[in-house]
């Protein structure tokens, strides 16, 4: 660890103030050196406290690699990225490079952020958080659990713990807030046919975090929505990173109840949705969701069977 790691793993650690004279004696470094790490680590946007007898850290909304792999239960490589094109893209490449997983990528601020059907969504820099996880299950596919389903579940759970609020799931991937959505999540597999088993699934997803509402573009005010829409968290991000991940491998471990609570939250059974398939536009209502994520809707004359692959819903009433 270099020396302007140590002082803010030191100053996270100490609710109390820190004197720069201690500080220096237990580094084994001069009052100078604390000082000028001090300030690196403030133009980094650490926020600590200058008082008379010494330095105090207040909580920081920094993405911190070391934190939060720290902190999720399970042993999980943690890479932050100040900006990426795509942490999806970083996954895969991650597999090419033959990284060990499981991976976590988390990036400060997606360029060209993409969703299902390679849709684009808004991104600001440290007021989203935008990550992947790259995964290596070694399961056949009939016994696997539906990872997007159960990382909604996983994120869900996570903020209403977190914010103490009732978020909902929009089929197939979408966290509603307010009924605007907060948070989109796409999975990816890499399977072995000849195995029948999956190599590698990336999970990802973006999550506004603190955007203010009146920055959405106008298009998107009456959509999308943040968790803290005022601009003012009262949790970090690496705080709800954590949160999530934690919640994702303890429904991982135990993957029998995730559907249950997913049904619960859900922001589209029993209301009236239109959808298109083939070209044609059909409405229905939403009446339940199979044991592997499928929506079934009634259409009045018959029940349809919709799969998250092939389509998407166009309204909800």
């Amino acid at each position: 660890m270099t020396t302007k790691e140590k002082i803010l793993a030191r100053l996270k650690a100490s609710e109390k103030v820190l004197s720069g004279e201690a500080l220096a004696q237990e580094l084994g470094v001069s009052r100078t050196a604390i000082w000028k790490a001090i300030k690196e680590l403030e133009k980094k946007g650490y926020q600590i406290q200058h008082l008379a007898n010494g330095y105090r850290y207040h909580p920081s909304d920094i993405l911190d690699s070391k934190e939060i792999q720290a902190h999720i239960k399970q042993a999980v490589d943690v890479t932050v990225l100040e900006t990426s094109a795509s942490t999806m893209k970083d996954a895969q490449l991650a597999v090419m490079d033959g990284k060990k997983s499981p991976l976590l990528i988390v990036a400060d601020m997606q360029e060209a952020p993409r969703g299902r059907f390679n849709r684009p969504f808004f991104a600001v820099k440290q007021q989203g958080i935008y990550m992947s996880l790259l995964l290596e299950p070694k399961e056949q596919l009939q016994e696997l659990p539906q990872y997007t389903l159960l990382m909604a579940v996983a994120v869900a759970e996570a903020i209403d713990e977190l914010l103490e609020v009732n978020s909902q799931i929009k089929w197939v991937n979408d966290i509603y807030l307010n009924h605007k959505k907060a948070v989109g999540i796409l999975s990816e597999a890499m399977t072995d046919v000849e195995t029948n088993s999956l190599k590698y699934i990336i999970i990802g997803m973006g999550i506004n975090f603190s955007i203010p509402q009146e920055n959405y573009p106008e298009e998107l005010q009456e959509k999308a929505t943040s968790l803290f829409p005022e601009g003012e968290a009262t949790i970090t991000r690496n705080q709800l990173i954590i949160a999530i991940w934690n919640r994702f491998f303890d429904l991982l471990a135990d993957h029998k109840t995730y559907l249950d609570s997913y049904r619960k939250k859900s922001f589209v059974l029993g209301k009236k949705i239109t959808f298109k398939r083939k070209d044609q536009l059909y409405l229905g209502t939403a009446v339940a969701i199979t044991d592997i994520g499928e929506l079934v809707v009634d259409l009045g004359s018959e029940k349809v069977t919709l799969s998250s692959g092939e389509i998407s819903l166009s309204s909800i009433q």
